[in-house]
């Protein structure tokens, strides 16, 4: 099990009451989903009844299969209502909106929720998403290509049997002390764990600190959810039942943890929390780095917080997250120019592999996938650095 160890706000509130306004708007955006699929599935209906009825007898069965995803909406709108459940405790005790435990209303016009944007209902649709990516089957496949290269190298850098701490009681809880930034839902964090580790995932975004308490402290029966994730793609189909598939979460039992396991969740702005120098053995970034408004300031921190001897493991694209949000600072590096400032800031690239082609909450069976080129490296600060 996980627990959440220090908290600062998504968008760096500097006081409790924007943070618990922070907190209430996203608990909102996650209750808003419901009425936010099924505006879209009224438009489909709409545009269906425009049709003429020639038109409509070539496809007689796209009403039911409309109905059939407005049933989805309504599974996956209970499932959000059972993840919000409780987590309020994570907040400072934050008192939740009482609507996450009334029956949800089938009101489809309604506005959303002072506050929530549209960027807002992007990050809940994203986070039902990565239930695939990291706690199902479906998700095995791009967990392979930019995990296991991350876990290997750890295991080669750091063996667990020369590793463990002879004072615990169990003999196999490693003193190696790896943290996980963007940590997202937890499922890296989850296998350093599992494997003997002490690990610590770090998340800023409070939608995927809710999902991932949910996944990892309440979730223990293997395949025990469904959720429905592709049910607002409308392109790109190859048949309906694509649209309307299930998905099972998780795959494997989370509660599963040696009860000695040394795992934990942080919640907060990388820059903010982890500021202690030498304190870390190995950091591992996986689609991370590229979420800086300064990357620079990723890699002075990266040095800062790693032992001397210490190793950080990358793995993913260079997506600047803010290039395109206006009022937003952002600096773009091409990965040549990064790979001059880690080298410049002392930091000896030891292991280098690219392009890696990686996905990213891909739909297996869309007619449309979108890949990035990855670039994956090891590069240890050196064992005499101060």
């Amino acid at each position: 099990m996980a627990e959440s160890v220090e908290k600062t706000d998504e968008i760096s509130a500097i006081d409790a009451d924007e943070e618990e306004k922070h907190f209430q708007k996203v608990v909102s955006a996650f209750l808003y989903y419901k009425t936010l699929a099924r505006n879209r599935i009224r438009r489909a209906f709409y545009s269906y009844g425009r049709l003429s009825a020639t038109h409509k007898r070539l496809v007689p069965k796209y009403e039911a299969h409309l109905a059939q995803l407005l049933k989805c909406i309504d599974r996956n709108d209970a499932l959000i209502r059972q993840i919000l459940s409780g987590c309020e405790h994570l907040f400072n005790n934050y008192s939740m909106s009482s609507n996450v435990n009334q029956p949800s209303t089938d009101q489809d016009s309604l506005p959303p929720p002072s506050g929530v944007t549209s960027m807002d209902m992007d990050k809940v649709k994203t986070t039902i998403k990565q239930f695939v990516r990291d706690w199902s089957e479906d998700g095995q496949e791009e967990r392979a290509i930019c995990y296991a290269p991350i876990i290997e190298e750890v295991k080669r850098r750091f063996p667990l049997s020369s590793t463990t701490n002879s004072n615990d009681s169990t003999n196999n809880i490693s003193s190696v002390q790896i943290l996980v930034p963007g940590a997202g839902l937890g499922r890296l964090s989850w296998e350093f764990a599992r494997l003997g580790y002490t690990c610590q995932g770090n998340e800023v975004s409070l939608y995927m600190l809710i999902a991932s308490h949910f996944i990892l402290n309440k979730c223990s029966q293997v395949n025990g959810h469904t959720i429905h994730p592709w049910i607002l793609n409308f392109c790109n189909n190859v048949t309906n039942d694509d649209q309307l598939r299930a998905v099972q979460f998780p795959d494997v039992n989370t509660a599963s943890l040696s009860p000695n396991s040394r795992f934990s969740m942080s919640a907060g702005d990388f820059l903010q929390v982890y500021t202690e120098p030498n304190d870390w053995d190995c950091v591992a970034t996986c689609f991370f780095i590229d979420t800086a408004h300064n990357i620079i300031e990723y890699v002075e921190r990266l040095w800062t917080i790693l032992k001397p001897g210490g190793v950080w493991i990358n793995f993913g694209p260079l997506l600047y997250h803010f290039e395109d949000i206006p009022n937003e600072e952002s600096f773009e590096l091409s990965y040549s120019d990064l790979r001059s400032v880690i080298l410049s800031c002392g930091f000896q690239i030891e292991n280098e592999k690219l392009p890696i082609r990686a996905g990213y909450i891909k739909n297996h069976r869309s007619m449309l996938h979108y890949e990035y080129d990855c670039a994956f490296f090891v590069a240890v600060k050196p064992q005499q650095s101060n």
